[in-house]
């Protein structure tokens, strides 16, 4: 039996690749991985894996159907995790385009040819068979304060290009099932972090910033809301799905832990004064010139962007009552985890900082 992986060398989708061999109950299944090896999607973080028969990587776009149906016939996947998409809300601001192409149009590739795959299959292959859908939280847009946490029922209010775009692609997952049978699971996954997050994210951003002496941009008052996951609960939750839940229906996985973006800006400088103080690494301001004591020096508040959800909140009741699936990391041991992966692999960090990653930052921040 093999797994067909899209967007498995992105940040999530690499987690549960290298997850999915580590796990005892999984370990010895092959799988392929699908991925453009776009910005975010990068070889090195399956390294691990070079020369192991079990994995074979790709570099292929989910929107040709050409080659998705090679890979369907070639390794006859008794499943399809898709995780390849376009995510980051800053990207999706400033080119919706390439959102709509891989998020919605990529998906639907994928289900017309999943859909002619399984359905040429025999009885046994063809029950066993799942198309599980890697989704977030932003679909059901933003909560008030006193507002009960996004439960699986919720009604879609997506607010940006990018939750759009995930939403038009929940749909289509949910209509391929009702119309055409198709064996589909739904995740929405609230924020994730952990290693291999490329640092365009909030937390990663804040990490690489901070030992470098740049100032780490809070947007507006910094009081936005989320609800944290660390990266290896999330591929446990998805492990979990794939094995045992229902046919067409929607798992929400969370971390049960709501904070603000600022809180979580000071806890991440807070690890860094004591994992790697500043005065010891010579740390210079990049704006002020002077020696840096305290990380939280670099904190500056920028122009929030358009339309920014005030608050995500995950209600994981339902996987826990049918799967038995809660997170194993509190956020204090998962982010203390993540920022000491970051200080050990400031290679890694450095070779993804490309020019054009550069560039990136210049262009979302330098107005702001």
């Amino acid at each position: 039996m093999t797994l067909l992986v899209t967007g498995g060398a992105g940040f999530i989708g690499s987690n549960f690749v290298l997850d999915w061999f580590a796990a005892p109950a999984t370990q010895g299944e092959p799988v392929v991985t699908l991925d453009a090896l776009t910005y975010a999607g990068n070889p090195e973080n399956l390294a691990a894996l070079q020369g192991d028969a079990r994995h074979t990587l790709v570099q292929g776009d989910i929107c040709d159907r050409a080659l998705v149906d090679q890979l369907l016939a070639r390794h006859r996947p008794r499943a399809i995790v898709h995780f390849a998409a376009e995510s980051h809300v800053d990207r999706s601001i400033h080119g919706p385009g390439a959102f709509m192409r891989t998020n919605v149009e990529g998906t639907f590739t994928l289900l017309e040819a999943a859909r002619a795959y399984w359905s040429a299959l025999e009885a046994d292959a063809k029950a066993a068979f799942r198309f599980h859908h890697v989704s977030t939280d932003e679909v059901y847009g933003s909560l008030g304060p006193g507002d009960a946490a996004f439960t699986e029922t919720h009604p879609y209010e997506p607010n940006s290009p990018y939750s759009a775009s995930k939403a038009a692609s929940d749909h289509l997952v949910r209509a391929w099932h009702h119309t055409y049978g198709l064996p589909v699971l739904t995740t929405n996954c609230s924020n994730n972090y952990g290693p291999y997050h490329f640092p365009e994210k909030l937390i990663p951003l804040m990490i690489v910033n901070a030992l470098a002496g740049k100032p780490l941009p809070v947007y507006g008052d910094g009081q936005q809301v989320r609800d944290w996951l660390y990266v290896g609960d999330h591929c446990s939750a998805i492990r979990a799905v794939l094995a045992g839940g229902r046919l067409g229906e929607v798992y929400n996985i969370g971390g049960w832990n709501e904070k603000p973006n600022l809180e979580i800006v000071h806890t991440v400088c807070a690890l860094l004064d004591e994992l790697a103080p500043a005065a010891e690494r010579g740390v210079v301001s990049s704006t002020s010139g002077q020696a840096v004591q305290r990380y939280a020096e670099l904190i500056t508040h920028v122009k929030d962007r358009p339309g920014h959800d005030r608050r995500y909140a995950i209600d994981a009741r339902k996987i826990e009552r049918e799967l038995g699936w809660r997170p194993a990391e509190t956020f204090d041991t998962g982010i203390r985890k993540t920022v000491q992966w970051y200080l050990a692999h400031g290679d890694w960090v450095a070779r993804v900082q490309s020019g054009a990653y550069r560039d990136w930052v210049a262009t979302n921040y330098a107005q702001r």
